[in-house]
Parts: C-alpha cells; structure tokens; sequence
C-alpha cells in the first residue's frame, strides 16, 4: 500500500522534534556542567549546585520571552493604561493606609516616600499577586545556556541565585519569578538581591518573597542608592511651544531656567519651577505627552532600563497622592484599554460566540486571534491588539 504523504510528512515533524529535544537536552547537560564547574569557582559548593539543579530540564518558553519584553515592544499607551489603571490606584491606596506605619519607618530609614515605594510594588507585582511562577534555576540555567545574548549575565545570575540559597535567606522552592530571575514583591534580580536586599522585619533574613518590610524597604534601599533625591519631585508634564525643535531626552539635564527660556510651561501656562535639573522626555514624540523629569525619575530607570517602565513608576506615585494622571492625549485614535475594560472586551467576544477561555483582562492568545477575526470582519489591521476600536466596535 503506497505511503500517505500527509503521514509521512507527520512522521518526519515528530522525528525532527524528538532529534532536536535530544540534541537540546545533550547540549544543555554539556552547558550545566560548566555552570557548576563557574559557581563552584565563585564559591557555591558542588553538594548545593548538585542538589538545587538536580532533575532540572531546559524551558525553552523563556528564549522565547526574552524577544518580548513588554515594555520594549508595547506601545506605551497600552502599556500604561494596564498598569496605570483606577484598580491599581484604589488597591495602592487602601495599602498605604494598611501600612502607614511600616512606611514611615522605610521613609525615616531611607528619604524615598511611601508613594513611590508602593507604586514600584503595584508595578512590579501588581502588589504581591503576580510575582511569576518559574523555577529561577531552571530559567536562569536555560538564558546562560541557549539565551541568543547575554548569556555571561545569566550566568551569574544562576551563581547568585545559588548563593542565597546557600546562605539560607530562601529555600529553593521558594525562589520562582521571572523569566529573566526577578522575584519577591518587588522583583529583584539575584545579584541585586544579593548587594541591596535588607532584614528589615529583624528576623536575620532578608525575605522578599513572604516579608513585605523586607521587600519595600529593599526598593527603598535600591532607589536610594540609584541616587534618589530626598523631597524632590520625579518632575510632571509640560506643554511644548508650537513647533518646538529645541533639545530633549531624558539624561540631556538643565535647569528649569533654561526650559522655561525654550517656551516649555506647565500644562496650565504658568511657569515651570520647583524642580531640580532635569531632562525632556518625549515618549511617543513631540506630538504626545511631554514631562521634564530629574534624578528621581532616573532612579527609577534605574529598577528596570525602559522609560515607559518608569513612567508607569512616575505616573502611579502622582496617582496615588491624589494628582491626576497623564492628561496630554497620546497620538493615537486607538487608545489602550484598562484591566477593567480588557476583561469587558472579553466578555463582549464570548457574548458573540468567541472561546477566550475567562474573561480576567488578560490578553492571551484565544483573545488576541478573536480579535484578529474581529478586526477582519471590521475592515481593520489584523493586529490582535485589544485597542478602543474593537471595544468600541463590539458594543
């Protein structure tokens, strides 16, 4: 009987799949026994390399996640209206007043205020409910071995990891995080954890995973010694001039003097002042929101290298002292849906016989190829994007 091509073809898939998980597997055994031969050097002992990587298996999910970064290729709209959204703001002030007192004490220890330090951790973990669920060894471990770059940084990463739980500060399974290997509350690294962490609760350990004062005050810590400025402001939004063409970007720092000189005001036309030197960040270009920002923003770019990233620090601090948010629009006529609106978006698409499993604002996959379908039947860019059109659109 003549062979089904269709089958054959299947045959060869599963063949080539299973060749390539061998080889893969091959190489990361030959790759894991030069991590130990590298952290037993830096002074981890073989026994815990040994037992701590015992069993582990690459993830190739994390190469993967290490070419979208959503900071990087999100459009920073989308970007801040999910993490700079009404929930946030209610939840981050209810836990201002649940740890006013702790905050006082992080404030007096380390000159960074209470709403910066709680809007890095609605930011980084949406207050302590999405820290990531990966085995830091088993991410670690593939970045050093199959990362496409930066493999020497993953490495010492995975040492790093090693060494804390060498000293006994986190068992291993409590260190799951991140592709990337931040972890805790507030999402350290382990080499940051490492220089910054601080026991903040007295219990001789520094806990960033189930200690709140351990990992707030380590974020404190951490902006203090990016170069925070005690009592000085991140800086706020401005209006440029019609058709201004002068100088900008976040670290080209002068006084507010000579901003003002540009023709650059406050949002109301009043005078910019009350800030030291600071530079022009123009996100999405001289046609969106502009700020002068100063060294406070700069520490935190500092926690994580992207402007959006701390921006969305920036904007929820001012949010949650009770100062509106960015006001100059965007330019976009597809504007970025909140939490809130994403999980209405869902439930419209369910509403019209689309599987999006549920409907928790969350943009995956199902949702991204019923939108696709949504935005072809609308005429629309297929994008996948969950953007105003479509919402509006299915209302």
């Amino acid at each position: 009987m003549p062979e089904n091509p269709a089958m054959r073809a299947f045959s060869l898939s599963v063949a080539l799949l299973i060749a390539t998980a061998g080889t893969a597997s091959a190489d990361f055994a030959s790759c894991v026994a030069g991590l130990r031969s590298a952290a037993t050097s830096a002074g981890v002992p073989g026994a815990t390399f040994d037992r701590v990587m015992r069993g582990v298996e690459p993830d190739m999910r994390v190469i993967e996640l290490m070419q979208n970064q959503p900071e990087f290729k999100t459009p920073i709209w989308d970007y801040l209206a999910t993490l700079v959204d009404d929930q946030k703001v209610s939840e981050g002030r209810a836990l201002l007043q649940k740890h006013s007192a702790l905050l006082a004490r992080i404030e007096q220890a380390y000159g960074v205020d209470r709403h910066t330090v709680v809007a890095v951790w609605g930011v980084e973990s949406d207050y302590g409910n999405i820290s990531g669920g990966r085995f830091l060894p088993q991410a670690l471990s593939t970045a050093a071995c199959f990362g496409p770059r930066r493999r020497e940084f993953f490495r010492g990463e995975l040492i790093s990891t090693l060494k804390i739980i060498e000293r006994g500060d986190l068992a291993a399974e409590k260190l799951r995080g991140s592709w990337a290997g931040a972890f805790g509350h507030t999402q350290f690294i382990p080499s940051t954890y490492l220089r910054l962490a601080v026991d903040f609760d007295g219990d001789g350990k520094r806990d960033l995973v189930d200690s709140i004062p351990d990992a707030l005050a380590s974020t404190a810590n951490y902006l203090k010694r990016s170069g925070w400025i005690t009592g000085a402001s991140w800086g706020y939004e401005v209006r440029l001039p019609s058709g201004y063409a002068g100088p900008s970007g976040r670290t080209n720092k002068s006084g507010v003097d000579a901003w003002a000189s540009r023709g650059i005001t406050r949002l109301d036309g009043s005078a910019v002042s009350g800030l030291p030197a600071a530079g022009l960040l123009l996100p999405a270009g001289r046609n969106g929101p502009a700020f002068l920002v100063t060294k406070n923003f700069d520490a935190a770019y500092a926690y994580n290298a992207a402007e959006s990233y701390a921006l969305a620090i920036s904007v929820l601090s001012d949010r949650l002292r009770g100062r509106p948010g960015i006001r100059t629009p965007w330019p976009t006529d597809d504007r970025g849906l909140s939490r809130a609106e994403r999980k209405v978006l869902q439930e419209r698409l369910i509403a019209r016989g689309y599987d999006v499993g549920k409907p928790d604002g969350a943009i995956g996959a199902l949702t991204r190829a019923a939108i696709k379908d949504v935005e072809a039947k609308l005429g629309l860019p297929q994008t996948g994007r969950a953007g105003g059109k479509v919402f509006d659109a299915l209302q």
